[in-house]
C-alpha cells in the first residue's frame, strides 16, 4: 500500500463542518449576480430527478442558496445559451458546457461496451443521428416514441439509439422539455473550444478529483470519489496530481483531502435558513452526511411505505450551519402540507417555520399546514410559530 504524504494541516471537526458548508456556497457572501449559472459552475454538478414535491431537485439547488429565484429563470439559466449539458456524473447531472472534455473517460467506457444491454436493429442508429441532423433538436417522441407497447422499461428502437448516441457522446441532452430530455448533435449544441475527447483518461480524471475536492471543500477518498462516481482505484491513481492536499480531521477515522484554497481563509458568514432537496450535493453521501453534521439523511421515496421513517421526500432542514430537522412535504392546492415534521430539538421549530413560509411564497401557495410531527404539542408549537 502506497504511503500517504504528512497532513497539510489539521483541522477541528467543526472546521471542516464550516470548509463544507462554504464549498458547497452556504456560507459567506453568494456572488447573486452569477446566479443559477454560478452555482452549477460552483457545485460542478447538480443533479436532476422525476420527483417533483415542491419542484424539481435542480430548482432546489439554486433556491437553497440564492433564495426565490424565479422557477421560469431557473431553468433558462440552466438550458438556455448552451451554458450546460446532461450527463451521467455522481447521476444524471447537468453540467457546465466546459466540463464536457473531461467526461471522455467515461464516453470512452461506454463505446467499449459492445450492446449496453439491449439490441439495436440494423440501421437503427444511424436512422436516429440522421434524422437528427435534418430535423434536430429532437425528443424521443419526436424520433418516433420512447417505448414499445410491453413493460415501462421496454423502450423502443430509437430510444434505445439515441441513449445509446448520448452515452457514446455523438449526441448530447441539451434541455428537458415537459421532463422530456431533447436531444442534438454534440457537433452542434457543444462549443467547438470543449468538443473532443482528446484528454487522457488519467487528465480526466485528475480533473473530475480536482472539481470534487473544490465542490466539497474537505473529504476522504470515499466522498471525493463519490461526486463524480469514481472508483476508489480511479482517485488513488491521480489524488497526488491532482493539486488536492492531505489533511487530518479531529474524529475522523479515515485520511481526508482538502482544496489548498479552502485552507487558506477561515470560512466565515452565515447563510440563510432552508430547506434542502434530498439530492443536494450537501447530502449527497450518508456517511460523510453523518460525519459532518451527525444527522442521518436517507431518501424514503424508494421504501416502502411503512418501512418509512420521516417520509416520502424527507426534506432536511439548514440552519445556523447544522442539519436540525426534516419535514416531508406536499402542495394541495394552495396549500403546503407538512406531512411529517421531524425536529432535533425544540430550538428547531422556528426555523423550520421560517423555512417551510418561504418555501410556500416561492411555489406560489398562501397557506402551510402541519399534519404530523413528533408529538401532538410539537405538531402544535410550529402551527403557532407559522401563524406569528
Amino acid at each position: 500500500m502506497t504511503s500517504l504524504p504528512p497532513p497539510a494541516a489539521e483541522l477541528s471537526a467543526d472546521e471542516a463542518r464550516r470548509i463544507a458548508l462554504r464549498a458547497q456556497g452556504f456560507l459567506g457572501a453568494v456572488d447573486r449576480r452569477a446566479g443559477v449559472r454560478g452555482v452549477l459552475r460552483h457545485l460542478g454538478a447538480v443533479q436532476l430527478d422525476t420527483i417533483s414535491v415542491l419542484a424539481r431537485s435542480h430548482e432546489l439547488i439554486p433556491y437553497a442558496r440564492l433564495g426565490a429565484v424565479g422557477r421560469k429563470s431557473v431553468e433558462d439559466a440552466y438550458w438556455s445559451g448552451g451554458h450546460s449539458f446532461e450527463y451521467w456524473s455522481h447521476a444524471a447531472c447537468i453540467l457546465p458546457v466546459e466540463e464536457w472534455p473531461h467526461f471522455a473517460f467515461r464516453r470512452r467506457a461506454y463505446r467499449s461496451r459492445p450492446h449496453w444491454n439491449h439490441e439495436l436493429p440494423d440501421g437503427a442508429y444511424e436512422q436516429v443521428i440522421k434524422q437528427l441532423r435534418t430535423e434536430g433538436p429532437l425528443t424521443a417522441t419526436d424520433l418516433g416514441g420512447a417505448k414499445n407497447k410491453g413493460e415501462w422499461w421496454d423502450w423502443s428502437a430509437s430510444k434505445v439509439a439515441v441513449e445509446r448516441a448520448l452515452m457514446y457522446g455523438e449526441v448530447v441532452c441539451t434541455e428537458r422539455r415537459g421532463w422530456k430530455r431533447v436531444y442534438d448533435l454534440a457537433e452542434r449544441a457543444i462549443p467547438n473550444a470543449v468538443l473532443h475527447d482528446d484528454l487522457d483518461d488519467a487528465e480526466c480524471l485528475r480533473r473530475l478529483v480536482r472539481l470534487a475536492g473544490q465542490s466539497l471543500g474537505v473529504g476522504t477518498r470515499a466522498d471525493m470519489a463519490d461526486y463524480h462516481r469514481l472508483k476508489g482505484e480511479q482517485f488513488d491513481a491521480v489524488v497526488a496530481d491532482s493539486g488536492l492536499v492531505p489533511v487530518t480531521v479531529q474524529g475522523w477515522s479515515k485520511p481526508a483531502w482538502a482544496d489548498p484554497e479552502a485552507l487558506a481563509t477561515e470560512p466565515r458568514g452565515r447563510h440563510r435558513t432552508t430547506l434542502l432537496s434530498p439530492f443536494d450535493s450537501l447530502v449527497w453521501e450518508r456517511a460523510r452526511t453523518e460525519r459532518i453534521f451527525g444527522f442521518t439523511h436517507r431518501l424514503e421515496a424508494y421504501v416502502p411505505k411503512p418501512k418509512r421513517i420521516h417520509g416520502y421526500f424527507a426534506m432536511p432542514l439548514l440552519s445556523g450551519g447544522r442539519l436540525i430537522g426534516r419535514v416531508d412535504p406536499a402542495r394541495e392546492g394552495r396549500t403546503l402540507v407538512a406531512k411529517q415534521v421531524s425536529l432535533d430539538s425544540p430550538k428547531a421549530v422556528r426555523p423550520m417555520a421560517q423555512a417551510l413560509l418561504e418555501a410556500a411564497e416561492w411555489v406560489g401557495c398562501d397557506a402551510v399546514r402541519v399534519e404530523r410531527a413528533g408529538s401532538p404539542q410539537e405538531a402544535a408549537t410550529l402551527t403557532s410559530a407559522l401563524a406569528t
